[in-house]
């Protein structure tokens, strides 16, 4: 299951669970749209494609919340 991981780890943008604008690598490195689109799709800290994270809504969000771990490396 994804962690869902609160923020982008490049600039620190909360990134909502319930909301569509994250991208994540095989690995859950997890970035905001912007800064996807400045590292040309590729996760800086592994080389991986960065590709649209799912959203969780509702009860699978309150059964499964996200994590509350940041990763933002600022």
């Amino acid at each position: 299951m994804l962690e869902m991981r609160p923020d982008c780890e490049r600039c620190g943008t909360d990134l909502r669970a319930d909301d569509p604008g994250a991208f994540i690598c095989s690995f859950e490195c997890t970035f905001c749209a912007a800064c996807t689109d400045a590292l040309d799709d590729h996760c800086p800290n592994c080389g991986g494609e960065l590709m649209d994270r799912p959203t969780r809504t509702g009860k699978a969000l309150e059964r499964h919340p996200a994590s509350a771990e940041r990763k933002f490396k600022g």
